[in-house]
């Protein structure tokens, strides 16, 4: 049974339609979303293990970083397998790896819900990110923004799903937990039922795109495409560089930096928007004008926009180019976090529009990267270098975290903040959009010498096929 998973099994037969991969990507993308959705719970994790916003927010992190790795590591191994492999491996992480943090927030020890959610739920997180996009890259070359961000659109909205169902489960789990009351706090129990349903249920959702996926046969284009259209656009490369030469570029690393920049400065304030947007309205009698629930629909609509900013700001770059799109990113984004921390708590409505703005842009930053490494470096071994830029994910996910969580931490406790004490963490993250923004500047096209010799992928394909 398992050789239905080689990729020999999954090559796509003559006619098939492309439009059939974008629901197979969406079904991994939506369940592992879910990771946007930690910080509806976190206080009931703060709460059942004694324990830190910082400790807690590590989960977040350690998840990320793993998403990262195993990216960077596994991404080879993917366009080797084939996209059904990787999925199916990438759900039985997924899965295993809320099961295993259930078992630690049974026991109460917080480091098996770090093993489980974060190393071996993690893993899944990288591995199931990576296959359905390069695999729809490559049945999309024609509009590679548009590609990816029918995929990645899925990842942000997963907490969409995953956030009022969350409620609902925990509400059904434990009967004094009120959705409704900012003081309610889920107890254990109730935790463990939510990541064991969870875990089960994902599953079965990603064995649906296990099931669906397919990759183009060697050599096929979209009816009426002409590949030579594409290289009149700038940094636009006809050639292919293979992951082991892209890292050795100057373009890489600069994408990277611009990736880890934008990462940054949107993550940290995801990780917290629950929390965040009680504590900017809090009185100085210290009750928030802002409920749980509406904090609650915060999350929502936020992953609202982190959806939305991938198709839409993705599909823009195929009409403006990857670049100049990147600027509109980091650009905007230091006038939004300025307008956040001067002006943000003025009005509800005002504060609801620049963070949506802010995750608009975050969430199209990583729509638009895949589609911005075809571009410097063809689709030869495009999962595998997306893997390894990657990294960048998992550092801006310790970072973004441990700037929020450390301003935050030294200036009271959960509940009893206000918008002054994120400030500092907000100015801090315009200067790491400005970092980003100058090296998005000094991205050029990659040098011919790192360029695959002609003849060599065609062949390497045949050699596959065969």
């Amino acid at each position: 049974m398992l050789t239905a998973l080689d990729r020999k099994h999954t090559i796509a037969p003559e006619g098939y339609s492309r439009w059939l991969i974008p629901p197979a990507a969406l079904a991994v993308h939506l369940c592992i979303g879910q990771v946007y959705a930690t910080s509806v719970y976190k206080n009931s994790f703060i709460k059942h293990f004694a324990a830190s916003q910082t400790s807690i927010g590590i989960i977040f992190s350690i998840a990320i970083v793993m998403l990262g790795l195993s990216a960077a590591v596994g991404g080879t191994w993917v366009e080797a397998n084939g996209p059904r492999k990787a999925m199916f491996v990438s759900a039985c992480c997924w899965a295993s790896g809320f099961l295993v943090a259930a078992l630690g927030i049974g026991t109460k020890q917080l480091w098996l819900v770090y093993l489980g959610y974060g190393v071996i739920g993690g893993i899944g997180l990288g591995i199931g990110y990576i296959s359905p996009v390069s695999t729809l890259i490559k049945w999309f070359p024609d509009r590679p923004g548009l590609a990816t961000g029918l995929a990645i659109m899925g990842f942000g909205g997963g907490a969409l799903i995953a956030s009022p169902a969350s409620r609902q489960l925990l509400s059904a789990y434990d009967s004094s937990y009120d959705p409704n009351v900012a003081t309610s706090i889920a107890d254990g129990r109730a935790l463990v039922l939510l990541f064991v349903t969870l875990g089960i249920a994902y599953f079965l959702i990603m064995m649906f795109g296990v099931a669906n996926i397919r990759v183009p046969a060697p050599g096929w284009r979209p009816t009426g495409w002409d590949p030579s259209a594409a290289k009149a656009k700038p940094l636009v490369t006809a050639a292919n560089v293979s992951a082991a030469n892209a890292i050795r570029t100057r373009s890489f690393w600069l994408l990277w930096v611009v990736l880890f920049c934008n990462v940054t400065a949107g993550i940290g304030i995801l990780e917290q928007a629950s929390p965040m947007i009680q504590d900017f309205f809090r009185g100085s009698d210290g009750v928030s004008t802002v409920s749980v629930t509406a904090a609650s629909g915060f999350v929502g609509l936020l992953s609202l926009f982190n959806m939305a900013g991938r198709f839409v700001w993705s599909s823009t770059s195929d009409v403006l180019g990857r670049k100049p799109m990147y600027l509109v990113y980091l650009g905007v984004g230091m006038v939004m976090y300025l307008l956040l921390a001067t002006v943000g708590d003025a009005a509800t409505a005002l504060f609801v529009v620049l963070a949506g703005v802010i995750l608009s842009f975050y969430g199209g930053g990583f729509a638009t990267v895949p589609a911005y490494l075809r571009d410097l470096f063809g689709t030869y071994q495009v999962g595998a270098i997306h893997g390894r830029l990657l990294i960048a994910w998992s550092a801006a996910g310790v970072a973004g975290p441990l700037i929020i969580n450390g301003f935050l931490d030294a200036q009271g406790k959960p509940g009893s903040l206000t918008a002054d004490a994120y400030r500092p963490a907000l100015f801090t993250m315009v200067g790491v959009l400005a970092v980003g923004f100058v090296a998005n500047l000094l991205i050029r096209p990659v040098p011919e010498r790192f360029h695959e010799p002609a003849g060599t992928v065609t062949a390497l394909e045949k050699e596959a096929a065969a």
